[in-house]
């Protein structure tokens, strides 16, 4: 039996080939890898001496051969493919062994240049790959390391790898080089090409879950290829706690989104996908008690998120409440061991990176499911306070502390389910309506959880009132102003009644949906 090697990813080569050679398979390797397996005292012969001919182009050329392919290829059941091999004295191939150039590694060093990158696409790897892999019944095929020890013991065991071992490394070849071929599609597209007309997303396994939404749904969370530094799939670190589950995760990246919109420091609580509390302070155990007081019963058994490293004062707050996660840039020696002594309390470290811009198809776009198919579109990321057009509706503007209130209002709003209503006073939620078909449902929601603290407050609205209801509604609980995008065919009567009401409206032009 021969085998090729012919590898970028080194490790476990050498135990492998030491394997291989204890079951009699005679080794052929390329160049650096030869080089490799030789220092460990082992014999392999250059793939020069099957196909005759040198290696040429700085390596480009290695095992682009017919002596190679041919073996590769041939059906074992087919009398005339055998005598072909035959007839041109090419052997037959029966494993072959082999990862890819490190492109991915490649492209996200900073500063790479376009010829750096080009040096690292395979050819010879992939093909390699695909031709071993389509011939799977009677070439085995290796691209991971992490299968080299129970593919010998299946060997040694029982003397063959089996058909359904087989079948499994093929179907991994191929998606190893799917993968590998879509994150050079990707770096290579044009910026702005966000949408092009056919696409693939390159996904590696993070890990599976217990289950999905519910016990009955199996689950796993899969990470996009790409640069993503804040990301929960990309960069967080558990730190200690029980397994995360699925829903865990997503209130998570949604608390994630929310407080990382803010520079100053702030503190949410999301539950089931909606925030239901929010305070931005300098103090974040002053925040945290404010964002707790936002909705006290909603947030129990919710998933807290910090802008900032979590102190121990912080964490002595943080344990006296049950909380499933929470989520921050890094924890203080002293936060976990206060933390540690809740054992199921998940705390995940995230960097509090800003999202980066979509320029082409990949992992900055943001993704939905939906029978059949994905909706794809450039996430909601919001302008900062500064720009966020306040254009006054009605005689009276409203004064600085509201505008801080409004701005910071409008922030929460963008992350709850429309229809979306989130009351604020003194850059704290104080009542969050959200997820109601009506809009004047969602206002009456959000003051009822305000109760009194809704005198003076201000309101956002993620869409227009098309109706002057939910304005009453809140002027009648006290509402000092609202912001809005406005864009509504009752528009006129809307501002007419906030004027009724001594009401401050400004519209911003731009609707935040999130359904």
């Amino acid at each position: 039996m021969k085998a090729i090697l012919s590898v970028s990813d080194r490790r476990g080569l050498v135990d492998l080939a030491r394997g291989l050679t204890g079951l009699g398979v005679d080794l052929y390797a390329t160049g650096g890898t030869r080089a490799h397996v030789q220092a460990a005292g082992l014999a392999v012969t250059a793939v020069d001496a099957l196909t005759g001919f040198p290696e040429i182009l700085e390596g480009r050329v290695k095992t682009l051969h017919p002596a190679v392919y041919g073996g590769l290829l041939a059906r074992r059941d087919q009398p005339e493919h055998l005598a072909q091999l035959e007839a041109h004295g090419l052997p037959l191939i029966d494993l072959v062994v082999a990862n890819l150039y490190p492109f991915r590694e490649t492209i996200a060093q900073p500063g790479v240049r376009l010829p750096d990158a080009l040096e690292q696409i395979d050819v010879g790897g992939v093909s390699l790959l695909r031709a071993a892999a389509k011939n799977f019944a009677d070439v085995l095929v290796l691209c991971d390391p992490d299968d080299y020890a129970p593919v010998l013991a299946e060997w040694q065991q029982a003397g063959a790898v089996g058909p359904a071992t087989r079948r499994r490394l093929a179907a991994r070849a191929f998606q190893q080089v799917a993968a590998y071929d879509t994150a050079i599609a990707t770096y290579l597209r044009e910026p702005g090409e966000l949408f092009p007309a056919t696409a693939t997303l390159g996904l590696q396994k993070v890990q599976d879950l217990r289950y999905g939404e519910n016990p009955h749904q199996a689950a796993a969370l899969y990470r996009m290829d790409g640069q993503q530094p804040g990301t929960l799939a990309g960069a967080a670190h558990q730190l200690q706690g029980k397994e995360l589950s699925y829903n865990n995760l997503l209130d998570a990246d949604g608390v994630l989104a929310l407080v990382r919109e803010f520079a100053t420091p702030t503190v949410a609580i999301v539950k089931h996908s909606n925030p239901c509390g929010a305070a931005s302070r300098d103090d974040l155990r002053e925040a945290f008690d404010l964002a707790l007081a936002g909705d006290p019963v909603s947030a129990f058994g919710g998933i807290v998120g910090i802008n900032r490293p979590v102190s121990g004062a912080l964490a002595q707050a943080l344990a006296a409440i049950f909380f499933e996660v929470v989520v921050a840039p890094a924890f203080t020696p002293e936060a976990l061991t206060i933390l540690g002594g809740k054992k199921n309390l998940r705390l995940l470290a995230v960097p509090m990176a800003e999202p980066p811009v979509p320029d082409t198809f990949g992992p900055a776009l943001s993704f939905r499911t939906v029978d059949g198919g994905l909706l794809v579109q450039a996430p909601d990321h919001g302008p900062g306070d500064e720009q966020v057009p306040m254009h006054p509706q009605t005689t009276r503007h409203p004064v600085l502390g509201e505008i801080a209130d409004l701005l910071f209002a409008w922030r929460v709003c963008r992350h709850v389910k429309s229809n979306a209503i989130v009351l604020a006073k003194d850059r704290a939620a104080i009542g969050i309506g959200g997820g109601q078909p009506s809009r004047v449902d969602s206002v009456k929601i959000a003051v009822q959880k305000a109760g009194w603290r809704a005198t003076g407050s201000v309101l956002a609205s993620d869409a227009f009132f098309p109706f002057p209801d939910g304005v009453e509604e809140a002027a009648r609980a006290g509402v000092a102003a609202i912001i809005q995008p406005g864009g509504s065919l009752n528009d006129a009567k809307v501002i007419a009644a906030a004027e009724a009401a001594g009401l401050a409206m400004v519209f911003t032009g731009q609707r935040h949906f999130r359904h």
